[in-house]
């Protein structure tokens, strides 16, 4: 894979789940990164992650928009624009968006590989590059 400086969310699939959507704008298969990826998130009002880990990879959650809960490992504040979450290999965590507009957020997992196991997950539907995510159901 080429190396792609420069990714518009135009240029990715989206994951699309029935809590939100992920687009991920940097990973092996998208533009050759090897050592992280990372991905736009946004949660819909009163929908979240249930608690869950990564076992392998690092996870720095970034919020962008909106408001939430997150939890790590058993303790869990509210959370906003302009803070970050470090999430060690893991260490269980959820975010829950408890406002009512989109908590958008960007999640970054070195080394990448969630990523594919949360398009494994038979909840998710893949809407291609290009296209608006709408959920069919």
């Amino acid at each position: 894979m080429p190396e792609e400086f420069f990714v518009s969310s135009d240029d990715v699939s989206t994951q699309l789940f029935d809590w939100g959507s992920l687009k991920w704008m940097a990973t092996p298969e998208v533009n050759g990164s090897e050592r992280l990826s990372a991905g736009v998130v946004n949660l819909e009002p009163g929908k979240g992650h249930d608690l869950h880990t990564h076992p392998d990879s690092d996870e720095i959650l970034y919020f962008i928009a909106g408001e939430g809960e997150q939890t790590v490992e058993g303790e869990t504040r509210e959370v906003g624009p302009g803070e970050m979450v470090y999430i060690p290999a893991g260490v269980e965590h959820g975010t829950t968006n408890t406002g009512w507009e989109t908590l958008q957020l960007l999640a970054v997992y070195a080394p990448p590989g969630p990523e594919d196991v949360l398009a494994d997950l038979p909840e998710c539907e893949i809407v291609p590059a290009g296209e608006i995510p709408v959920r069919d159901d």
